[in-house]
């Protein structure tokens, strides 16, 4: 049992770079590998940022949370939504239940941890937060001690931009500070669990695949970025192996990530397809690229409209829910099938067979709270991404439709665990991300709640 715990988060960490193609220029990960246990952790669904990181937390499924992605319908509105911020994560997170066993922890850059809430400890909020004019730490006096260490903190950075090198500049300044400030933590604040979320992976990954992949559709050969990636994996690695020194034998480390990544091959246009399937009315096409809630639909004659993202969400407009329903509650089942089968048929832009996933929320979970779609839909096992934009008289584009960006997210993140005390080197089969939570609990000597849904990892 370890006196400590050191979660290592770094976002959109895919297993496939860390475990294979990277390792042996890794040398502090590699260590943790050979001398731990790693592998595979599949994500939540949807597999996003918001709430893969708040299951990993709280080992409590999205449906029982009520958060679906980053935005949510309101009320079944056709246009108003809310935004996931800390004041929707409910159920309890690690620190909140190990504050109220009497233990201390610094938490840093976890989504969405803003606004601000009191804690036992110290915490640092992440990129949901609007700028660091705000309230961004708890306590407040930690604001001012950031600044003395590295000037303007960088919470986030711009990532779909053309300007290439400045991203790449941008992004390793970040990190840089963000490291600092993680060590000055380790060193003066107490703790028997922290953990922090390096964004920069992520941001990384979106804005650079296409540079160092040359499977991908738009890579070219010999272009200048295409060492940012290994560059960039090396810096954390450093970093890793830094943290390693500062904290004691009794520390145990873990190294997670809340989603996988990979190329993205385009992105498929929801709302253009049910448009010519007949389900979504317009009263006149946009002559720009428009979201949903900004088009001119015509309400009494759509069926059906769909969301943008990872995953694209479609909302029936059902009489008795919608303002203006169309679809009678007797015949949603058989709509909804129908439907279904018609999302799950659609191929790809040269006729290539598709490997579709559509599912009624709950369909995944066990309950289904807050305002879930009426279908989740996952195109080609998450290569192509939705849109949910119209306005490109075409249902297949090269690129996101919101801006430069060129990987999507993949089911599987990755997981390392290392005890300084005890040799393992293991590689586990494949993990849950809801098994994180209730394996800290485990190291710390603590008693798993009875809510967390995920086993303990104990290889």
């Amino acid at each position: 049992m370890a006196k400590k715990v050191m979660v290592i988060g770094l976002d959109c960490g895919a297993p496939k770079l860390f475990f294979e193609q990277f390792r042996d220029q890794l040398p502090n990960l590699k260590k943790i590998m050979e001398n731990g246990a790693y592998g595979r952790m599949r994500t939540t669904e949807p597999p996003i940022t918001i709430p893969a990181w708040m299951v990993m937390m709280t080992s409590v499924n999205p449906g029982s949370m009520g958060i679906y992605g980053f935005r949510h319908r309101t009320l079944n509105s056709y246009t108003d939504f809310w935004i996931a911020n800390s004041f929707k994560m409910t159920k309890p997170k690690l620190w909140e239940i190990l504050g109220e066993k009497g233990m201390d922890s610094i938490v840093v850059g976890v989504p969405p941890t803003f606004p601000i809430k009191p804690m036992k400890g110290h915490m640092i909020s992440g990129f949901i937060t609007p700028g660091i004019e705000n309230d961004y730490t708890h306590p407040l006096s930690l604001k001012q001690e950031i600044a003395d260490l590295v000037g303007e903190y960088i919470l986030d950075i711009t990532f779909r931009t053309e300007n290439k090198q400045q991203l790449v500049d941008e992004l390793f300044e970040m990190t840089k500070k963000r490291h600092e400030v993680i060590k000055y933590l380790i060193k003066n604040k107490p703790w028997q669990f922290f953990m922090f979320v390096e964004i920069g992976l992520d941001r990384l990954h979106h804005g650079f695949w296409k540079y160092f992949d040359k499977e991908h559709h738009l890579y070219e050969p010999g272009n200048q970025f295409e060492n940012v990636f290994l560059e960039y994996y090396k810096l954390l690695d450093k970093q890793v192996g830094e943290i390693m020194e500062l904290v004691d034998d009794e520390t145990a480390i873990l190294v997670v990530s809340d989603h996988g990544a990979k190329r993205m091959k385009g992105c498929f246009c929801i709302n253009e397809w049910l448009i010519k399937q007949g389900y979504l009315v317009l009263n006149n096409y946009p002559e720009d690229i428009t979201r949903p809630g900004k088009a001119d639909i015509n309400w009494e004659k759509t069926k059906a409209w769909g969301w943008g993202g990872y995953y694209s969400r479609v909302f029936l407009n059902m009489q008795g829910r919608e303002e203006t329903g169309v679809i009678p509650q007797e015949d949603y089942d058989k709509e909804m099938n129908i439907l279904k089968e018609k999302l799950l048929s659609i191929k790809g832009p040269n006729g290539e067979e598709w490997k579709n996933m559509v599912y009624r929320p709950e369909e995944r979970y066990p309950e289904t709270n807050g305002d879930p779609p009426d279908l989740m839909v996952y195109f080609d096992d998450l290569s192509w991404r939705s849109a949910g934009t119209m306005g490109h008289n075409k249902m297949y584009l090269p690129e996101n439709d919101m801006g430069p960006d060129d990987a999507v997210h993949d089911w599987y993140g990755i997981f390392m665990l290392y005890d300084p005390k005890k040799k393992i080197g293991k590689k586990l089969p494949d993990l849950s991300i809801m098994d994180v939570a209730p394996t800290v609990m485990d190291l710390l000597g603590q008693e798993v709640p009875p809510q967390m849904e995920g086993k303990i990892i104990r290889p």
